[in-house]
């Protein structure tokens, strides 16, 4: 982004930009996007909008790093819920899975439009750091809960472990399976993830 949104009157106008872009990509596809419309759509001059973002592809990122970082902040929030004992291990990864199949497959019209577009822009560096830092958060909380009968989290297991549930989830939703959002689709990546646990 060009300018950070610090006033209500500044993030209400990236907000209207955001579900603008949501709304043309959803009913036009992706390949119909362009400034000019979106700020059109949203109410303001395409002025407005290089005030805030240099291009389309700028707010397609910044929307997609948006819902990330919420995602990222609910799932913190579920591990230090094991740390401090709130939750037991297997139902903080099943939170975590229902988190991400939530926000990644099953949100409402404008929020599955705002995923599809970043499956189909395929992963951007910073889908990747994201991936990198959640498989740390996780060996982090591991190395602090400690379990007996749980085998230590290898780089390799977190890396297939976290890899396998997002490639689920994304094929899941490019594909519009009606398994997302059902209990089987969760159980079996719970299954399939705890299973790496296990000695």
């Amino acid at each position: 982004m060009r300018k950070r949104p610090t006033q209500d009157r500044a993030q209400r106008t990236v907000e209207a930009i955001f579900k603008a872009t949501a709304q043309i990509v959803d009913k036009e596809g992706l390949e119909a996007l362009s400034t000019n419309k979106i700020a059109a759509k949203a109410g303001f001059s395409v002025g407005t909008l290089y005030q805030y973002f240099a291009s389309r592809e700028a707010v397609l990122e910044a929307m997609i790093d948006s819902e990330r970082q919420r995602v990222i902040d609910e799932i913190h929030g579920i591990l230090r819920d094991v740390v401090e004992g709130r939750i037991a291990p297997r139902e903080a990864l099943r939170l975590r899975i229902r988190a991400l199949i939530s926000a990644f497959g099953t949100g409402d019209r404008l929020s599955r439009a705002i995923v599809r577009m970043a499956w189909r822009m395929d992963f951007t560096d910073a889908v990747l750091q994201a991936q990198r830092e959640s498989a740390e958060h996780i060996a982090i909380v591991w190395s602090q809960i400690g379990r007996e009968g749980m085998r230590p989290l290898t780089p390799a297991t977190l890396f297939v472990g976290t890899r396998a549930v997002m490639g689920a989830i994304r094929s899941a939703s490019l594909e519009n399976s009606p398994l997302l959002g059902t209990r089987d689709f969760e159980d079996e990546l719970v299954h399939l993830v705890w299973g790496l646990t296990r000695p």
